[in-house]
């Protein structure tokens, strides 16, 4: 979990002046966690609140982003302007959304999963709140299972012929894809090249580097491949100390009792 909000913290100052190169400060001034990071944890909430209690997983989806999207209104970045007036709606409903905002939140729903078919389910729920277009769809559930399949042993060649067999082509190398690679805030345009970041690197920090290095949506970018490599490879202790202190406190104390929760043990 903590690995996506990694992903946007570090990702945050290229959003709109990228950097094609995986030779940057990890943590600099000016970086901070976005909406990727707020919407992230609502959903870890809205897991935590359905396991504990019951809740609906649909309206405990819908009760958490507008919570935490209201106390946050403008993170960096801020959010699209469908999704806010979503945040502001007293009869929130989808939209039909085919945008990477459904993929960037979904890193709890892999943690949290027992099962590669209750991630997808997870997954499902937590996109269709907003994105029920079926790529909006699609995005969360293909980012949604590689963390789980990571987080289970999978390997990377398992992982790609998951991502392959069900959702999208992955036929080239991040190589391959950065020269050309622009800004994209759909989920057909963000979560493969996303994968493909993952699936080219050599350990936590490395899978970092490369997304941001694509250019691009670069925080929603790494949020993602940031999800999948800590399940992969875990996070070394120093990185995610210094990433913790990026939080307030609220959000802090979700991202500790889903851990707890749902990571620990």
């Amino acid at each position: 979990m903590l690995g996506a909000v990694i992903g946007d913290i570090t990702g945050s100052i290229y959003e709109f002046d990228n950097i094609k190169t995986k030779d940057f400060e990890l943590f600099s001034n000016g970086m901070n966690y976005t909406d990727d990071s707020i919407m992230a944890l609502a959903v870890a909430q809205a897991l935590l609140d359905h396991r504990k209690n019951g809740t609906d997983l649909s309206e405990a989806m819908i009760t958490e982003m507008q919570r935490l999207g209201r106390k946050y209104p403008y993170p960096m970045g801020s959010y699209g302007a469908r999704f806010s007036s979503w945040l502001r709606s007293d009869q929130p409903q989808p939209y039909y959304s085919f945008g990477n905002g459904s993929a960037m939140r979904v890193a709890a729903c892999g943690f949290a999963a027992d099962t590669l078919e209750q991630a997808l389910e997870y997954a499902k729920i937590s996109a269709a709140v907003t994105h029920n277009h079926p790529e909006g769809i699609k995005g969360a559930k293909a980012a949604a299972g590689c963390i789980w399949l990571a987080r289970h042993g999978a390997d990377k060649a398992q992982i790609k012929a998951f991502v392959q067999r069900d959702f999208y082509e992955l036929n080239q190398s991040v190589d391959d894809i950065r020269p050309a690679y622009q800004f994209n805030e759909s989920c057909q345009g963000t979560v493969p090249q996303a994968i493909q970041a993952f699936l080219d690197s050599t350990d936590f920090e490395d899978a970092i580097r490369t997304a941001v290095s694509l250019g691009g949506d670069s925080d929603t970018l790494a949020c993602i491949t940031g999800g999948i490599a800590e399940a992969c490879y875990g996070i070394p202790k120093k990185m995610a100390d210094r990433a913790k202190k990026f939080l307030p406190d609220d959000l802090f104390n979700i991202l500790e009792e889903f851990e707890a929760q749902f990571q620990r043990g």
